[in-house]
């Protein structure tokens, strides 16, 4: 599903119990220097990242300050983010302008809160230019915390250079599912994207194929786009001339760890693309 660009007016546009994507939560807060925002999510937790400005952050009378240090946009410096428990109570103070992500997954228990700063986040590069799949990923939440988290992973996924695929091969996670001898070969995660492009003119396609075999969706991508994923194959490429970005949230049914099922008539061409099985692997 595309949601189009628009100002949200700091409500979320992926609320809690959506729809199409129930373990899923997001919001887009903007602030200027000053402004506070407050805000509550039971039976989810969270994880606030500035996209740009720099704010602190405040979870149940702990501070997390001076998180975020991006100025022009997301290609600005590198993130960081504050985890944030089950259904705290939240303050985010602006201390400068700020367009801020607030990313969330449906989970059952109550954790610790913590920050991650720039040189905590995990970082992989993978694909090439030959391939057309060069991209670079930057986990926020990701395999350093996974005895830190429930269900929630977040990361930053950009091109490298000008144009080519992410997400390719194409591959979905919507099924809890094992194969004959045990081995999870699939786990139900969804997933949630905020795309961006450089510059902000760019456009890029969303594909979404339900069935194998069979034509599936295409949406064009904006800058600001919106894409939830409850289901289906779902690779996306960027137009020529033009870099992407997006936001990623995933949330799982039943365990944190990603388990991607590649779409059987491109699962051979994991073996063509360098760094993808590390990329994979990252996913935890």
């Amino acid at each position: 599903m595309h949601i189009a660009p628009h100002d949200n007016k700091n409500i979320p546009i992926v609320d809690a119990d959506d729809p199409s994507v129930p373990l899923n939560y997001f919001n887009i807060v903007k602030l200027k220097a000053g402004e506070a925002f407050e805000y509550q999510v039971p039976g989810y937790e969270t994880c606030i990242v500035p996209a740009t400005g720099t704010v602190d952050v405040e979870i149940e009378g702990l501070k997390f300050a001076a998180v975020g240090n991006r100025v022009e946009n997301v290609w600005d410096g590198e993130p960081e983010g504050v985890y944030v428990p089950v259904g705290a109570k939240v303050t985010v103070i602006a201390m400068t302008d700020t367009e801020t992500f607030v990313a969330g997954a449906r989970y059952d228990k109550v954790l610790d809160p913590f920050d991650v700063r720039v040189a905590e986040l995990d970082k992989v590069q993978y694909g090439s230019d030959d391939t057309k799949t060069h991209r670079k990923i930057k986990h926020i939440l990701g395999t350093k915390y996974h005895g830190k988290v429930g269900r929630l992973l977040v990361s930053e996924l950009f091109t490298v250079g000008q144009g080519g695929w992410s997400g390719f091969p194409a591959h979905k996670h919507d099924t809890d599912r094992k194969d004959a001898d045990g081995n999870i070969i699939e786990t139900r995660h969804d997933e949630t994207y905020n795309f961006r492009f450089k510059p902000n003119h760019g456009s890029g396609v969303q594909i979404i194929q339900r069935e194998e075999g069979k034509p599936g969706d295409a949406y064009q991508l904006m800058d600001g786009s919106t894409i939830t994923l409850d289901s289906g194959y779902h690779p996306c490429a960027v137009m020529p001339g033009y870099e992407m970005y997006y936001f990623t949230i995933l949330g799982g049914l039943s365990q944190r760890s990603l388990v991607q099922y590649f779409q059987p008539t491109h699962a051979y061409q994991v073996e063509t693309i360098p760094g993808i099985k590390d990329m994979i692997a990252k996913f935890k």
